[in-house]
């Protein structure tokens, strides 16, 4: 049963009731789900008020169509931005990291049904949670090309309570027996899953076959140490996936690659709520063009004039210097600006939210 009267929300966000489950469907399929201000503002109005209902047990997220979430709606955050309003992109984030931060401390279990096209603050939407559902049309999460049942062992092998489906069929058998759940007992959960999930074999040209190579080149200290690490392997025997991503690489731009690296580092050894709060500066440093504009040329390129042709500033690798890294990391210089404030939770649940990359 549907019901999407809470706070008279529209339905970007639709909410279907059984029993003791509810399901909350990402509904913007035309725009691949992107997340929007209005729904992760109800999203986190949702988990909210479900945390504290006793008659709620169990969360289930997907997406409407063929997408489960393509990212924010950077669109509009550029848009806002563009506009003067650099503030209003910086409030979607404040919210989104706040939804993030809410799913990876919450006190009941959340299921994400990964069936299809996931980026960026789609993976945000559902990793956090307990339970990740993948299926053949899982795909293309984060930046990473992995495809399908790659994404249980190539990305989310990090994650415990990662499940795959063998076909798209048996996620309505599934979400038929979830609904019968009664309490929030992560045990009774994870049995229901298992019963139905299955762990198929990985072919042949699997990323996860080259998990050697990928740490020997990624473990590098600098962005051009991972290059070249990756163009000597390259060099020993020819291998579509190194070519691939030595290209994807050089395309991207300098200064994304460089403050990307060095916020994975530093999150290695922090909790989610800690890597949310570092992550809100950076995107505060980037909507104010603080040292490149390069978020905002890549989105000119990729989604506004789609030539696929960015011209980065700066343009090379060597001309990103470290002190223009470590700007992305301090406060905003902004008497108005303010860090990031998650809300207070449990101990126990707020301990245990570790980064989880």
């Amino acid at each position: 049963m549907a019901d999407n009267s809470i706070s008279g929300k529209t339905d970007q966000i639709l909410v279907e009731e059984h029993s003791y489950v509810r399901t909350l469907i990402l509904n913007r399929p035309r725009q691949l789900n992107a997340l929007s201000l209005q729904m992760v503002s109800h999203l986190l109005e949702l988990f909210t008020i479900y945390e504290e209902d006793r008659n709620v047990k169990l969360l289930i997220l997907k997406g409407e169509g063929r997408a489960f979430c393509a990212g924010g709606d950077v669109a509009a955050v550029v848009k806002d931005t563009t506009d003067g309003h650099w503030r209003l992109g910086a409030r979607f984030f404040w919210i989104e990291y706040t939804l993030n931060y809410i799913m990876a401390t919450y006190n009941k279990p959340q299921v994400s049904i990964l069936n299809g096209i996931i980026f960026g603050g789609g993976a945000g939407a559902s990793i956090h949670g307990r339970f990740r559902i993948a299926t053949e049309n899982s795909g293309n999460i984060l930046v990473l090309q992995v495809q399908g049942w790659m994404v249980q062992r190539c990305l989310l092998v990090a994650w415990q309570h990662t499940l795959s489906l063998p076909c798209e069929q048996k996620l309505s058998l599934l979400e038929e027996a979830l609904f019968k759940v009664n309490t929030s007992d992560p045990a009774v959960v994870s049995t229901i899953i298992d019963k139905i999930s299955e762990h198929p074999p990985l072919k042949a040209k699997c990323a996860y076959h080259r998990l050697d190579a990928i740490n020997r080149c990624f473990s590098k200290r600098t962005v051009e140490e991972i290059l070249s690490a990756l163009e000597k392997e390259a060099a020993n025997g020819a291998d579509n996936w190194l070519s691939e991503t030595i290209q994807s690489l050089k395309k991207a731009s300098p200064t994304s690659l460089k403050i990307s690296l060095r916020s994975i580092r530093e999150g290695r050894l922090q909790s989610v709520g800690q890597c949310l709060v570092r992550e809100y500066r950076m995107c505060c440093h980037v909507l104010r063009k603080d040292v490149s504009k390069d978020f905002f040329e890549g989105c000119r390129a990729i989604l506004l004039d789609k030539d696929r042709n960015p011209k980065w500033e700066p343009l090379r690798l060597d001309l990103v210097s470290d002190d223009m890294v470590n700007l992305y990391f301090t406060k905003v210089e902004d008497e108005e600006w303010e860090d990031l404030k998650l809300p207070a939770r449990p101990s126990l649940l707020a301990a245990s939210s570790m980064a989880k990359l």
